[in-house]
């Protein structure tokens, strides 16, 4: 999931030095990881950091979404679509210099689905009934039901494979078999990896990469337009994207996201669990003015919790659309004696600027909200983890995820037990036009639930220095794969 000010003498030195040369680079990101830990954490920064970089798992995304072998080279499933079995590629080594093996996937797997497990995406593993290492190259993981999503889910960042000798210290020094080496965390202003001279796959052109950390939009225009970074793959200021344009030294990078960006209700708050409540919030709010206001124009408004570019998803924005008076005729007779709610914002320019939009749009409709500007971690605990919340507004990175919305325990705490038995039936078809139609309706379900306010799916927005290729345009997952990249000659 996911996405402070400082006057520019103090950003004069904070920002440092690109690292000069064709085989280095400086990418900004707006939110500093709590943790550089994949598999046991929500924050999206972390997998923008490690995912392909430093950890790799059984499969991968590649750029334009497709599941690609990982460290599994191939797969095959039984006829009942019940066993995987993953052939791993030889030789392949974690940066300490331990093997890598079918033990260390019977382990990954084994952690991220125990009991005790603190996996983000816990729910990613509940299929699986056993792991078992055939031989050192082979594992067969047996499933309770035929996922045909299976290969997909462990391409996720959450899924990726870790060793029992390195994973206490992961959350500070990470450990993993891709093409980057865990170099230094410089805590609040950078991570720096280096080359992994003993990679498996294809060297990388890189020989080392500096993740710089500016959360403050007007310090991160300034680091790109000075050249102490050389892109920011998701910038935080896309009101100053047209002077890049105009500026032949740099690239504008306009692409999709799985990002969708609602405001989240706690679906078990006091007056929240009444629908009318729920109905009344979606409808007092204009998309529209919350893209303009917030993001300049970039986002495709939604209304429901699927990204538009998925060829499953239906238009679902007339079911909540923008209605002050329908808003007030509901709060009139669900709240009578009037309302006030607990805004909760992370950093995230979209959240900030959007809060405030959508906090007028709710006043003009009779409803008060007290807003608190939480910091990334404060976010997680209290909201994502303690559900001590009324309203917040946060960007789902995660691809295809609607299936969040079958666990009642998941922070807006939506607990609807037809959509649970439509996503454990999605789970095991496989067959494309039976799971577009199950997915057309478990959209349409949670949208005439008004779970939450959906407003609208955030695009990625990149800016980098023109000589750089390579770098992802959308974002499948939320990661800065830099295995591809390059400086042009």
């Amino acid at each position: 999931m996911t996405h402070l000010k400082l006057t520019a003498c103090a950003f004069a030195l904070m920002a440092g030095t690109a690292l000069a040369g064709n085989d280095a680079i400086t990418l900004g990101m707006q939110l500093e990881p709590p943790n550089l830990g994949p598999t046991g954490g929500a924050a999206a920064a972390i997998d923008e950091v490690v995912y392909a970089n430093i950890y790799e798992g059984l499969t991968r995304f590649g750029p334009d979404g497709t599941v690609m072998p990982g460290l599994a080279s191939a797969w095959t499933v039984s006829d009942d679509g019940l066993t995987y079995t993953f052939t791993l590629r030889g030789g392949v080594k974690f940066h300490d210099g331990t093997d890598m093996n079918a033990d260390d996937v019977v382990f990954s797997l084994d952690r991220a689905r125990a009991e005790d497990s603190t996996n983000a995406q816990k729910a990613l593993f509940k299929g699986i009934e056993s792991v078992r290492a055939v031989d050192p190259l082979t594992v067969e993981i047996t499933l309770d039901a035929p996922n045909g999503n299976f290969a997909f889910n462990m391409a996720w960042g959450d899924a990726v494979i870790v060793a029992p000798e390195s994973i206490q210290d992961a959350a500070t020094h990470p450990v993993g078999t891709g093409p980057f080496t865990f170099k230094e965390w410089a805590k609040g202003d950078h991570v720096t990896m280096t080359r992994n001279d003993a990679y498996w796959g294809e060297a990388p052109a890189l020989a080392s990469a500096t993740f710089k950390f500016i959360s403050d939009p007007n310090a991160a225009f300034a680091a790109v337009m000075a050249g102490d970074v050389d892109a920011f793959p998701n910038f935080p200021a896309p009101e100053t994207l047209g002077q890049f344009e105009a500026d032949p030294r740099f690239r504008v990078i306009v692409g999709s996201t799985e990002g969708e960006t609602i405001l989240s209700m706690n679906n078990k708050a006091p007056m929240l669990s009444d629908v009318r409540i729920r109905k009344a919030i979606s409808h007092a709010i204009n998309r529209q003015d919350i893209i303009d206001g917030a993001m300049f124009g970039y986002g495709t408004p939604i209304g429901t919790h699927y990204a538009p570019h998925q060829p499953a998803y239906v238009d679902l924005t007339g079911t909540s659309a923008y209605d002050p008076e329908m808003s007030k005729a509901l709060l009139a007779e669900a709240a009578p004696d009037g309302l006030k709610l607990r805004l909760m914002l992370p950093p995230p320019a979209y959240a900030r600027r959007g809060g405030e939009i959508i906090a007028a749009q709710l006043r003009a409709v009779g409803i008060e909200t007290e807003i608190s500007n939480l910091e990334w971690a404060q976010w997680i605990e209290q909201v994502f983890k303690g559900k001590d919340f009324d309203l917040t507004i946060v960007s789902h990175t995660e691809p295809a995820d609607i299936g969040i919305y079958a666990r009642p325990a998941y922070y807006f705490q939506y607990d609807n037990a037809e959509f649970q038995d439509l996503n454990a039936t999605l789970e095991t078809t496989s067959d494309p036009a039976a799971r577009t139609e199950l997915l057309g309706t478990m959209q349409k379900m949670i949208a005439q639930d008004y779970v939450n306010g959906y407003l609208f799916q955030l695009a990625k927005t990149g800016v980098a220095n023109a000589k750089i290729q390579g770098l992802w345009e959308n974002a499948p997952t939320q990661a800065n794969d830099l295995t591809g990249v390059s400086w042009a000659e």
